[in-house]
This record gives structure tokens, sequence and C-alpha cells, in this order.
């Protein structure tokens, strides 16, 4: 049995749907303070199987204990911590709490509970921003952010313990930018508020609940002066975490693979992208830019097709197709 820590959010969610799809039992935990229990059913209703969820902070040990007690959980997919860029520039002490402290608490149960396999959500943003493109594993690391920072604080945490505990198994996967949704727009990116991802804040101004988009920052280096990123289809990204689940089964030690495209499009580019695949015109304003942005950030991914054979499959006119889908689904 899998526990999906975060697996009622974004990128848990659609992991959920294909561990079920793959055949294994999923147990997630998720204090829904960026999801809704509402997902749990959607997923059931999804793939027609059943799914146990458990309404916890992963920073609440005796919960965990609870839960490695009652199931037999043989791997851990970390997903659950805090997300956004610009918030943990104005909100560092809670990233670092919150992110570090819920990683250290699982592990510990985990090591207590005998459970020795952990897919580590992790992200592109451990990567020195004077690193050139495209980015491999082997670059420097460094980070402009406290988000940046807790994910690389736990990279390093993981890869001690790794190395302490020979027979743990740890995969750091180093996202790049998610988008996209499930094919039958039922799940998909539905953060509370403002949006601070680009493909939300796009569908959300396409539909009218917002008045335009805010594009932070014209004058980077980059073909059109917008920053430049890898996006990721969420469902290449959840199959990504499937393999290296199948990975981590039969490999001991601690490894961090970039799972993108290896293809950079703009803020500007991917707004084009999104208009030319569903007709609807996208109004945007240029604002300064953003605390803690880099100019651009796109994948080397040779890595995971060799060690995982996994490689995205899924462009971005599918990517915006899916995401308009799942807006125009909501109500």
């Amino acid at each position: 049995m899998i526990l999906v820590t975060g697996g009622a959010g974004f990128i848990g969610s659609h992991t959920c749907v294909e561990l079920l799809g793959e055949g294994y039992d999923v147990v997630i935990i998720d204090n829904f303070s960026n999801s809704s229990p509402k997902i749990v059913d959607t997923i059931k209703d999804i793939t027609g199987k059943d799914v146990i969820c458990i309404e916890a902070d992963v920073r609440d040990k005796a919960k965990l204990d609870e839960i490695f007690t009652d199931y037999d959980i043989t791997a851990v997919i970390h997903f659950a911590g805090l997300k956004a860029v610009g918030e943990s520039v104005k909100m560092p002490l809670e990233y670092y709490q919150n992110n570090i402290g819920s990683t250290l608490t699982l592990c510990e149960a985990m090591k207590e509970h005998g459970t020795s396999r952990l897919i580590f959500s992790s992200s592109a943003t451990v990567y020195d921003q004077y690193n050139t493109m495209p980015l491999s594993e082997e670059d420097s690391l460094s980070c402009t952010n406290p988000y940046g920072w807790s994910k690389l604080m736990i990279e390093q945490m993981l890869s001690d313990i790794a190395a302490a505990q020979p027979e743990w198994s740890v995969v750091s996967l180093r996202y790049f930018n998610p988008i996209g949704a499930h094919k039958s727009g039922k799940i998909g990116e539905k953060p509370s508020g403002i949006p601070n991802n680009l493909m939300p804040y796009i569908t959300q101004v396409a539909s009218g609940r917002l008045k335009e988009l805010h594009v932070f920052g014209n004058d980077y280096p980059t073909p059109d002066g917008t920053g430049v990123r890898d996006y990721i289809h969420v469902v290449d990204l959840a199959k990504g975490h499937v393999k290296a689940l199948e990975y981590a089964a039969v490999n001991t030690g601690n490894q961090a693979i970039n799972l993108g495209t290896g293809n950079g499009c703009s803020v500007l580019g991917l707004v084009k992208a999104f208009e030319n695949a569903t007709g609807v015109k996208v109004p945007y304003v240029i604002d300064s830019r953003r605390p803690g942005d880099i100019a651009e950030c796109y994948a080397k991914t040779d890595k995971a097709k060799q060690l995982l054979d996994w490689q995205a499959q899924l462009d971005i006119n599918q990517m915006c197709k899916d995401s308009w889908r799942f807006e125009s689904n909501q109500k």
C-alpha cells in the first residue's frame, strides 16, 4: 500500500489516479489547506476504485504512527507542503516550518515502522540561477527564495538518511512547471484565492473570473522579455512518479531526477498557445518582476529516460486544451 501525502492536491490527485490505474492501493493523508475532500471522491469516480483518505497534517506524528500501524505501507510519495515562490519570500518561517518539519516527522515515522522507500516532490528551484540551460542534475545548486531552499534542505536531509540507512531508497523528483489537467476534466489545478501559478491564472482570466492576467516582468534577457519555463503536463508528471516507485522497488540509495519536457516556453508564448488551442482571448498587463523569479529554467531529461524509462509525451497544445476543459467544468 502506498501512502501519498498531500494526495488531494493538484499533482497528488493525478498521481493517485495513475497509481490506482496501475493496481496500487493508496492511502492519502491531506490537511486540505489547498485542496478539498471532494477531490478524493472524484479520484474514486475517475478510477472506479476505493481510496482511503485521512484528514490530518503530516507534522502530526501520532496520526502518522496510527496510519503506519493500521496499514501495510510499503512506500511513501511525499507531496505535502507549501509551494508558492512569491509567498515564501513573504512567509519564510512558515515555509521552513511546514515543508521541513513535515518531512522530518514523516521520515521518523517511516524509520520507526520499517518503511524505506520514499519518492519526494522536489523542484527545479533548487538549481543555481547562474547555471546554463538546460539544467542537468549535476549542475550547481542554490536558491533565490525560501520555497526553493526548503526543497534543497530536504533533499540534503534525505541524501544523508539514505547514506546512513543503506536499505533506504530515495528518489527526489525535481519538477519543472506542471500544468494541464486530467482528460476527464474532473480534476485539475484549483488554487484558493488569486492563483500563484500561471496556467490557472490564464484560465480564470479566460473564463471571466478574473479581469486580466498580470505578467511579472517583460525585461528579462529572453526572446520576448518574459520568463521562460519548462511546462510539463501533470499527467506526464504523475506517470513519472509511478516509474520512480518502480525504480525505488529494485534500487537503494539516493537519486535526484529532473521531470520536464526539455523545452522552454515564455509566459507570453504560453498565453498565445492557450489562445490558439482554445480560441479564447486572454487580456494581460505587464507588472514589475516578482521577487525570487529567474529569467529562464528548463530541463535536461536524459537521466529520467535512462533510470526511469520515462519521458514527457503531451505537448503544450494538449496542456492548454486540458486546462481549459477543467476550468470550463468549474461552477
